[in-house]
């Protein structure tokens, strides 16, 4: 499975969301469609899940990542991943059909009771916490 993620980091927190139904807080993206670009996934899930707004330009590639799916076991993942450098609107969960249920702001500090996507909890934010871009 390909998907593609963006990294949304407001006040040295970044952004993870949770779909009704799933156990684990992922970060906002979705799977790459047939002859889709990655920041084109990125930008329409963005828009679907959080009702924000990004332009093209605003995306910088942060890194390509394989893991095993959070939330389907056994399905192994490609994931690229964006920084999202400016964005409009504010992000709140879509009423329509990606169906988020929670939004959660982070710091490094994964709480206990929070599962959060592997490529996140493992790669993506330790490295932003190394590169001094959240707390």
């Amino acid at each position: 499975m390909h998907k593609a993620a963006g990294i949304v980091i407001m006040d040295r927190k970044i952004l993870v969301t949770r779909e009704k139904g799933k156990e684990y807080f992922v970060s906002p993206g979705g799977v790459v469609e047939k002859d889709e670009n990655p920041k084109h996934t990125v930008i329409r899930e963005l828009m679907e899940e959080l009702n924000i707004t990004v332009d093209i330009d605003n995306l910088e590639e942060f890194g390509l990542y394989y893991a095993e799916a959070a939330n389907d076991s056994g399905s192994w993942l490609k994931m690229r991943v964006y920084m999202i450098r400016s964005w409009v609107g504010e992000p709140v969960p879509s009423n329509g059909e990606e169906q988020i249920e929670e939004i959660l702001w982070l710091t490094s500090e994964i709480p206990n009771n929070i599962k959060v996507g592997s490529i996140f909890e493992h790669e993506v934010i330790p490295r932003l916490k190394r590169m001094g871009l959240i707390d």
